[in-house]
């Protein structure tokens, strides 16, 4: 009878481990694939300057457009938490839509080989920010799921495991098309 018992005790020691580990592992991935949109976010902010720049010879009138977007740089490099900098992150993303958008009414712009290069570039990082967001959504969503399902959600709470969020653009104005108007005075 003690050998049953010591077996049953034993049997649930390593099913604890095993779901132990299986949160921390799901952890780590988790913060691995922030990390990853961390790093393109970052590329992206290392590349708007120079395409700012470059656009502002062609298109001195959108300045509005060229600060608000130097003002998101400066607040995402401060910003502390994954949802300021997913908030950040879709306001930037309308704002260089803007600016894509702004350059299809400048041949000169778009001959520009520095804009052509650039522009390339932050297609490529938009690509692969999309990517990335999509790969740490999947993620979080398997994650969160271990941390609600039985018998993992006993140890989850046991151990004092968090849900994460998803990354989403929670403002409408991430959700709209660009609006581009020449018809503004300078």
């Amino acid at each position: 009878m003690g050998w049953i018992i010591l077996a049953i005790v034993v049997i649930l020691v390593i099913a604890i481990i095993s779901m132990y580990n299986s949160l921390v592992s799901s952890k780590v991935k988790v913060d691995n694939a922030w990390s990853q949109i961390d790093v393109q976010l970052q590329r992206r902010f290392d590349l708007i300057p120079n395409f700012v720049e470059t656009v502002k010879g062609y298109a001195s009138h959108e300045s509005e457009t060229f600060e608000k977007i130097t003002q998101l740089r400066t607040s995402w490099a401060n910003a502390g938490s994954i949802s300021e900098k997913a908030e950040l992150d879709n306001q930037l993303s309308g704002a260089l839509k803007t600016i894509m958008a702004v350059s299809e009414n400048y041949p000169d712009l778009k001959a520009n080989q520095n804009f052509s290069e650039l522009s390339e570039e932050l297609r490529n990082t938009e690509n692969k920010i999309s990517f990335s967001r999509q790969f740490y959504n999947d993620t979080v969503t398997m994650y969160n799921q271990k941390l609600l399902v039985f018998p993992s959600n006993i140890i989850a709470n046991m151990f004092n495991f968090k849900s994460r969020d998803l990354f989403t653009a929670d403002n409408e104005e991430a959700r709209k098309n660009v609006k581009v108007d020449f018809g503004k005075n300078a």
